[in-house]
């Protein structure tokens, strides 16, 4: 939901240190690959207890994760680099449920299940819906239901932002974990059942089928 608001500061607060690691000759990719490495330590950290350690890394994943499309902007975005960001992404986004799982199984289990159970619904839908949306601009979706990232896809109630914001009150106030999980993984099925609305009335049903369901 506050995505497309901040992104345009990202990008310009990026931007001057995007370029000057791009003219030194710096990937994109390798920036998505370091970002995703922090972002992982993410998950022992929290499993030990190290709460204010652990969102160190969550924060640092996520400005590395926005310094890797700032590079590609400068030496030109590649298919492969989208695949990178968008897979390494949805892993990162479960290390963190599953952290605060391991540091306390009994309080932290059934909410982080059912926390990932809901991630599970919008990384589908979120993919489900890029999978066709080059189909579905072919058949007169409006533009303003699109968003870019290296894909085309539906933005939703709960997008990377409100995401990060999440993680980040979880590692504050850690005792909080259990509702913090059950109140955010309603809100990311409500971004599901949204994103299934739209793309029921909104794709074409007659011709254009891009599955293999014919046998």
């Amino acid at each position: 939901m506050l995505d497309a608001t901040l992104q345009p500061l990202v990008h310009r607060l990026l931007e001057r240190p995007g370029r000057w690691l791009a003219r030194a000759g710096v990937a994109a990719d390798a920036v998505t690959l370091t970002g995703f490495l922090v972002g992982l330590a993410a998950l022992p950290l929290l499993a030990a207890g190290l709460f204010g350690a652990a969102l160190a890394a969550i924060l640092l994943n996520r400005t590395l994760d926005g310094l890797d499309g700032a590079v590609a902007r400068v030496a030109g975005p590649t298919d492969r680099g989208a695949f990178l960001d968008i897979a390494l992404d949805f892993l990162f986004y479960a290390t963190v449920p599953l952290g605060f799982a391991l540091a306390d199984p009994a309080a932290n289990g059934l909410p982080a299940a059912f926390l990932l159970f809901a991630f599970v619904g919008t990384g589908s839908s979120f993919l489900a819906f890029a999978a066709v949306a080059a189909v579905a601009a072919r058949h007169g979706l409006p533009e303003t239901r699109l968003r870019a990232k290296g894909i085309r896809y539906l933005g939703g109630l709960t997008e990377g932002t409100e995401t990060i914001a999440c993680f980040a009150l979880m590692c504050l106030w850690p005792a909080q974990f259990p509702l913090l999980a059950w109140i955010f993984g309603g809100l990311c099925l409500l971004t599901t059942a949204t994103r299934w609305w739209t793309g029921w009335t909104t794709l074409p049903t007659g011709g254009g089928r891009t599955d293999d369901r014919r046998g």
